[in-house]
C-alpha cells in the first residue's frame, strides 16, 4: 500500500501537528510505503528519506495566514500513484490543490482543528473545505470532545473516527541527568514549565500574569510571533525576574526541562488548541498538569483531579491558585504524576495510534 500524507510542514519545523505527523508516519513506515508532501519554507524542492519516510518538501512561493502556498503541489498530486491520500488540516492551499488536481485516490482527513480566528477568509474557503469533507471516506479527530464541539464536523459525524494522538512514552523517561541538574542549578528548586508556539490561543500572557503571586521560576520553551508582546507582559506584571524565555529547544534539552520542572501548564484560551500533545509529553515525564476548560479536547487529555488540575480559561488568579496548590503539596504532585504516566501508556501510546490508523486504512480501501 502506498500512502501519501499531505501536511503543511515536517520536522525539523516545530509544531504539534508536525511532531504528530512524524510520529505517525514513522510508525506506519514499518508496514507500508509512506510519502509525506509538505512545504519547504523556501523557493526550492527538496526530498529527504527520514527514518524510512520519504519527505518531499515543495517550493513555497508565499505564506498566507500561516498557510504555505506551493503551486507545484497541484501537478504533483495529479501525477501521484498513491493508493490513499491522508490530508492533515487546517491546510487551505493543500485542500484546494487536491480538488484542482483531479486525484481520485481514497481520501482520509485528519481534522486537527477548526479554523477559528480567520472568519472573513474562512467564508471564502468554507465551500472548498466542505467539498473535501464530502469526498473523504473517513475523518480522524483526536478526541470525542473535539468532535462533539466542532460546528464544521456536525454534518459529517458518520464518517468521523476518534484516534487520539500518541507519543513514544519511553522517549520521555530517561533524561540526560547532567542537563536536568544544570536546569535546577540555573533556575532553582521550584520550576513551572510551559511549552508551545507563542501565539494567542496558547494563553501564555495569562500564565505570565499568574506568576505575580507564585514563588517559582516560569520556563517558557518555544518561539513565535508574540515573543516581544509576552516580554512586555512580563515587564508590566513585574515578573521579569521570574520568567525565562528559553527559545526552541532540542529534544534532549526539552526532555531535561520536563524532568527538572515541578509541574506543567497549558493555559490555552481558544479551541484552536484542540488537544495539546505537550500535555502528553509532560505526563509521560511524570509531571502533573494544569490546563484549562476550553471547548476542545484539552481538558480530556489531562483529567482534573486525576493527572492534574483544570481551571477556567483567561483566569490568571485561578492559574496561580492551582500552581501554588501543586507547588505546596509534593505528595499530590507525585500522585498526579504517577497517574499521568499510566494514562499515557493506556491511552496515548504511538503504537496504538499507528495500529488503529492501519485498521482504518484497510477499511477505507475496502470501501
Amino acid at each position: 500500500m502506498r500512502v501519501l500524507h499531505l501536511g503543511k510542514f515536517y520536522p525539523p519545523h516545530r509544531g504539534g501537528i508536525e511532531s504528530h505527523l512524524q510520529t505517525l508516519c514513522e510508525g506506519l513506515a514499518t508496514s507500508l510505503a509512506v510519502e509525506v508532501v509538505v512545504a519547504n519554507g523556501s523557493p526550492r524542492d527538496v526530498t529527504d528519506m527520514i527514518n524510512g519516510v520519504s519527505v518531499r518538501r515543495l517550493a513555497q512561493r508565499a505564506l498566507l495566514s500561516s498557510a504555505p502556498i506551493c503551486p507545484s503541489l497541484i501537478n504533483y498530486l495529479r501525477q501521484s500513484p498513491a493508493d490513499l491520500i491522508h490530508l492533515h488540516t487546517p491546510n487551505p492551499f493543500a485542500m484546494l490543490a487536491l480538488l484542482l488536481s483531479g486525484n481520485r485516490a481514497p481520501l482520509v482527513i485528519s481534522w486537527h482543528s477548526d479554523i477559528v480566528r480567520q472568519r472573513l477568509a474562512y467564508r471564502v474557503f468554507a465551500p472548498i473545505e466542505r467539498a473535501l469533507l464530502r469526498r473523504a471516506v473517513a475523518i480522524i479527530t483526536s478526541s470525542a470532545e473535539y468532535l462533539a464541539s466542532s460546528p464544521v464536523l456536525r454534518d459529517f459525524r458518520e464518517r468521523c473516527v476518534v484516534i487520539p494522538y500518541g507519543i513514544c512514552p519511553r522517549d520521555f523517561v530517561s533524561p540526560d541527568s547532567t542537563k536536568v541538574a544544570h536546569a535546577r542549578v540555573n533556575y532553582g528548586s521550584r520550576i513551572v514549565l510551559a511549552v508551545g508556539r507563542f501565539v494567542y490561543y496558547k494563553g501564555f500572557a495569562d500564565l505570565i500574569r499568574a506568576m505575580r503571586t507564585v514563588d517559582a521560576m516560569l520556563l517558557l520553551a518555544g518561539a513565535g510571533p508574540l515573543l516581544r508582546r509576552l516580554e512586555r507582559v512580563a515587564e508590566a506584571a513585574g515578573v521579569v525576574d521570574k520568567v525565562v524565555f528559553l527559545g526552541e529547544l532540542a529534544p534532549a534539552d526539552l526532555i531535561a526541562c520536563y524532568h527538572a520542572a515541578d509541574l506543567f501548564v497549558l493555559p490555552a484560551i481558544a479551541r484552536s488548541e484542540a488537544f495539546g500533545i505537550v500535555q502528553v509529553e509532560a505526563m509521560a515525564a511524570g509531571l502533573p498538569v494544569v490546563n484549562t476548560s476550553i471547548d476542545s479536547g484539552v481538558p480530556a487529555v489531562s483529567l482534573d483531579g486525576l493527572t492534574g488540575i483544570t481551571v477556567a480559561p483567561r483566569a490568571p488568579d485561578s492559574l496561580a491558585s492551582a500552581i501554588n496548590r501543586l507547588l505546596s503539596d509534593p505528595a499530590l504532585r507525585a500522585r498526579y504524576g504517577d497517574s499521568g504516566r499510566r494514562r499515557v501508556r493506556e491511552h496515548f501510546d504511538a503504537a496504538t495510534m499507528v495500529a488503529r490508523t492501519l485498521v482504518l486504512y484497510q477499511r477505507v480501501l475496502e470501501h
